[in-house]
C-alpha cells in the first residue's frame, strides 16, 4: 500500500524541481534524438523565422544510425542539463539524417532529401552542426556553404562545444573566427 502522504510529496517535489528533460532516445531511423529538437515541416527559411520569432537562432544537426561520436554527443554533451538548457534557451536544433530521404525545402526553394541537403552544404561527416543567420532574408541567393555564419564540423569537447553555441548566440563571428574568439573569451 503507497503512503498517500509521501505520493503527494513526491508529486509535489516533481511538480517544483521544473520541467523534466528526457534522456536522449534512439529513434526507428537509429539516430538519437531528444524531445526539445524542432519539429518541423522541413521549411528552412519558415524555420529561421519561427526560431527568430522565439529569439532564438536555427542549428541544423546532422547525424547518422550507428555513429559513435553522434552516441557520445547525445548521451554526454547534449544529456548536461547546463549544455542543453543553453542551446534549448538560444537555439531551435533541427535534427536531420546524413543520409535521410524527407524533403527539406532549402533558403532558395529548392526542394531535396536530406541526403542531398548534406551534399549541398558539404556536409560528409557526423555529427556536424550548421548555424544559420538571425534571419532568413537574402540566404536563398547565396551559395549554400555562405549562408551559414558558423559550422561545427565532427564533435567537440563539451567546454569547446558549448563554446561553439555561445560563439553563435554572442554573434561573435562578426568579429573574429572561433578559435580567436575562444582564445579571448577563456577557451
Amino acid at each position: 500500500m503507497i503512503d498517500r502522504r509521501l505520493f503527494l510529496a513526491g508529486l509535489l517535489a516533481a511538480a517544483l524541481s521544473g520541467p523534466a528533460h528526457a534522456a536522449p532516445r534512439l529513434a526507428d531511423d537509429g539516430m538519437y534524438e531528444f524531445d526539445w529538437y524542432l519539429e518541423s515541416f522541413l521549411d528552412l527559411a519558415d524555420d529561421v523565422a519561427a526560431a527568430q520569432a522565439g529569439g532564438k537562432r536555427l542549428a541544423i544537426m546532422f547525424g547518422q544510425r550507428a555513429c559513435p561520436y553522434c552516441r557520445r554527443m547525445a548521451e554526454e554533451h547534449l544529456s548536461d542539463e547546463r549544455i542543453s538548457a543553453y542551446i534549448r534557451k538560444h537555439f531551435e536544433v533541427l535534427h536531420l539524417n546524413l543520409f535521410g530521404a524527407r524533403e527539406v525545402t532549402d533558403f532558395d526553394g529548392r526542394k531535396m532529401s536530406e541526403r542531398d541537403l548534406a551534399r549541398t552544404y558539404g556536409v560528409r561527416l557526423t555529427p556536424a552542426i550548421l548555424f544559420f543567420p538571425e534571419s532568413s532574408d537574402g540566404l536563398g541567393a547565396k551559395p549554400p556553404m555562405k549562408r551559414e555564419v558558423a559550422r561545427m564540423p565532427g564533435l567537440l569537447e563539451p567546454p569547446q562545444f558549448l563554446a561553439m553555441f555561445r560563439f553563435v548566440a554572442e554573434k561573435g563571428y562578426e568579429k573574429a573566427s572561433f578559435q580567436q574568439w575562444l582564445a579571448s573569451n577563456g577557451g
